[in-house]
């Protein structure tokens, strides 16, 4: 069964752009719960530019459904993963000037810090992730280090300026994604996924999740949280069935 995580960072981002109390992420999950999302996001960033620790600790009490962190490797953000305990941990990379995360994590680069992160993390019982780009030498170590899961990167695929360019992103997910699944890692996908662009992803049958925000939250403007929560997944039931 496909299942989406909306990402409340944008929430978030409203709210620390005027340093008030609203609008909530907490009371957005609740309504991304209702709407019949089946699990929530949040990326708590080592510079808080949105995600608060507050926030992260209350969505782990308040919301029912599975509830991802993103987070990078760092001992500071590790302990607060250990002491919230969120279903799922996705490692991320991370750069201070960024606007959001461009690429995916480099695993292979980074193994031993990885290695240490990872068994941490599992030691208190919660599921890994690797956020990577669909490279099978990044899905292999991924594999190595022990994380469950892979979050294909599919930033190129949506940033995509051709039509040939976009296929050939694709194409690179669906040999991913397939390798992913053949080395025993459950596979999902994300990053600038869009109500537009993203029939031929959900085409990709080795890929059960889909990890969407900003998309979302654009949409919500116009319709509100809870339609556009309803139009996503609509949209994954219509195309994979």
């Amino acid at each position: 069964m496909l299942h989406l995580s909306v990402n409340v960072d944008y929430v978030a981002v409203i709210r620390e752009s005027r340093k008030t109390v609203e609008p909530d992420p907490i009371f957005a999950a609740g309504i991304v719960e209702m709407a019949g999302a089946h699990g929530i996001t949040a990326h708590l960033r080592e510079d808080r530019r949105h995600i608060v620790d507050r926030d992260i600790r209350l969505l782990r009490e308040v919301v029912r459904l599975p509830f991802n962190l993103e987070m990078a490797a760092t001992e500071g953000i590790i302990k607060i993963a250990c002491d919230v305990v969120p279903d799922q941990v996705t490692f991320v990379p991370e750069k201070r000037e960024e606007i959001t995360t461009e690429g995916g994590l480099d695993v292979v680069g980074n193994r031993e810090t990885l290695v240490r992160a990872v068994d941490r993390i599992k030691e208190k019982g919660i599921e890994t992730s690797m956020f990577i780009d669909p490279d099978p030498k990044q899905i292999e170590m991924s594999r190595e280090i022990g994380a469950q899961c892979v979050e294909l990167h599919t930033g190129e695929y949506a940033n995509a300026q051709t039509v040939e360019e976009a296929q050939k992103h694709h194409e690179a997910l669906q040999k991913g994604a397939t390798f992913a699944s053949d080395c025993g890692l459950e596979v999902h996908a994300g990053h600038g996924l869009t109500y537009n662009n993203i029939f031929p992803i959900i085409g990709i049958k080795e890929i059960e999740g889909y990890y969407i925000g900003h998309s979302i939250m654009a949409r919500a403007i116009y319709v509100g949280l809870d339609r556009a929560v309803r139009d996503m997944i609509s949209i994954m039931k219509d195309e994979r069935g």
